[in-house]
């Protein structure tokens, strides 16, 4: 398999892993004792990776989201405890949720995935990629599940921020490609209504995937051919345990 084939056949799962624990009950409990809910927990730790920063630094790094709702939640949680304490308070519950949920996967198969995980975080790009950049840089679960899933989280992180580049270069806005991929959550993302998109919105969709993957497989040409497998086979492991548990 080439470069592609792998990003490509990783990109689905390691987005459904690296976004697992966001709003788990268990996740969401964690956020409770710290005086959060869920959604202020999810915006100030996912964010505080970005430290302390003004809510519309924040909002430009998530893309998708009203400003506005970014703006709310970030203010209200902030004022609850710093951004660089959330963000790590966050990161540890998606170490436990991988701890609790790949316990059952080979140690030795999570291991080879977060060492190839690894090579991908250190050859991609930082530039215009601040979420991944600021996530990347917590400090990981020793335990190898919980690792494995933090791996993952990063992952997802890099993709998104590519993702966001080329849907902006291929003529639509961050609201507008929301609209198109996931019509049902335009409420759900702060927007009272959906925005207007052009009559080939599809089409510039397509094309922005296909600059994401254009963008991404410098980072995966360094992995060999053991190690591509390796990435494969940890994703399609952690996935298929996620899968038994819903």
């Amino acid at each position: 398999m080439t470069a592609r084939d792998t990003l490509t056949a990783i990109a689905g799962p390691t987005g459904d892993i690296g976004a697992a624990f966001y709003f788990h009950p268990a996740t969401v409990a964690a956020g409770k004792e710290l005086g959060l809910n869920g959604f202020t927990f999810y915006i100030l730790g996912r964010g505080g990776a970005l430290g302390d920063v003004s809510p519309a630094i924040v909002s430009a790094a998530f893309g998708y989201f009203n400003p506005d709702t970014i703006a709310t939640a970030w203010e209200k949680a902030s004022a609850t405890m710093t951004p660089s304490a959330a963000a790590q308070a966050y990161w540890d519950e998606c170490g436990k949720r991988g701890t609790e949920s790949f316990g059952g996967i080979d140690p030795e198969v999570l291991s080879a995935y977060v060492a190839a995980a690894d090579i991908v975080i250190d050859h991609a790009d930082l530039a215009a990629a601040p979420l991944f950049a600021g996530t990347a840089q917590l400090t990981c679960s020793e335990n190898i599940a919980g690792r494995a899933m933090q791996k993952a989280a990063v992952l997802r992180e890099l993709r998104g921020s590519v993702h966001l580049c080329a849907v902006l270069a291929s003529g639509l806005s961050d609201a507008q490609a929301h609209a198109i991929k996931r019509p049902g959550d335009v409420a759900v993302f702060g927007w009272e209504e959906a925005p207007s998109v052009p009559i080939d919105g599809d089409d510039r969709m397509d094309a922005a995937e296909e600059l994401t993957n254009t963008m991404l497989e410098r980072a995966f040409f360094a992995l060999t051919r053991e190690q591509a497998d390796a990435l494969r086979a940890g994703t399609s492991a952690m996935h298929a345990a996620l899968q038994s548990t819903d």
